[in-house]
């Protein structure tokens, strides 16, 4: 049996529930639905489309102060991305631009799913004594809607959601709030999650073990300032 700590804490997007992964081929498939609207009728024109809206999400993410201001409204998000890309390809059209943006909205929503050992995981170390919280960024009714829909809220000692708590990942206040909740020290908890930056790098800041869920073997980014305690591809390596 693996040497376990006294807490995890747990990234719900692309962690627990895949959410958000892969938006390139996601992109491609939601604009073949709209090609006769975007007079793209051959496939370089679709991906001239989709590179341009995903550059401009790129740029649009990266910017610190408006991802931390636009996480709470991931559909207006995506509405301004799609406007700026089509713009950069000269198409200004707000309302097709918007009816595609809220297209992929219902698509990524209709498309979320639990990892396959999500479930059988948490509930294995929360039975062998683990404490367990679930600190995800977003709005409050958009994640409270994925946690119920995933039979996920009575899982966890603690639940910490961007928009309820004030601030998000990867602000140092947020991992120590919930690990003031769950009553443990940093140096015997761990944070898991895919994202890099929020889950390895500023968690070890403050003494958490950061493990990397990395389940499409994209590696440790060029630009990691900190490596992972751990590097896990699916999360029953957890327990393993």
């Amino acid at each position: 049996m693996p040497h376990l700590p006294r807490a995890i804490l747990f990234d719900l997007d692309d962690t627990l529930i895949r959410a958000y992964a892969q938006p390139e081929e996601a992109w491609t498939r939601l604009l073949h639905v709209f090609s006769a609207h975007l007079d793209a009728h051959d496939p370089a024109a679709l991906e001239r489309i989709r590179v341009a809206i995903m550059e401009e999400a790129r740029a649009f993410w990266s910017d610190r102060a408006e991802a931390a201001r636009w996480r709470l409204d991931i559909p207006g998000a995506r509405r301004l991305s799609v406007r700026r890309g089509l713009e950069k390809l000269g198409r200004r059209d707000e309302a097709l631009a918007d009816r595609i943006a809220d297209a992929f909205t219902e698509l990524r929503r209709s498309e979320y799913r639990l990892y396959p050992d999500a479930h059988a995981t948490v509930d294995a170390l929360r039975d062998r004594g683990v404490r367990l919280a679930l600190v995800t960024n977003g709005a409050g009714e958009t994640q409270r809607a994925k946690i119920e829909r995933f039979d996920l809220a009575h899982r966890f000692h603690h639940i910490q959601i961007e928009g309820e708590f004030g601030q998000g990942k990867p602000e140092l206040a947020v991992y120590r709030h919930a690990l003031e909740r769950l009553g443990c020290d940093a140096c015997d908890a761990w944070m898991v999650g895919d994202n890099y930056e929020w889950e390895v790098e500023a968690p070890q800041k403050l003494g958490v073990c950061g493990i990397w869920y990395d389940p499409f073997d994209a590696g440790i980014p060029a630009h990691a300032t900190a490596q992972p305690a751990r590097v896990i591809r699916r999360l029953g390596e957890l327990l393993e």
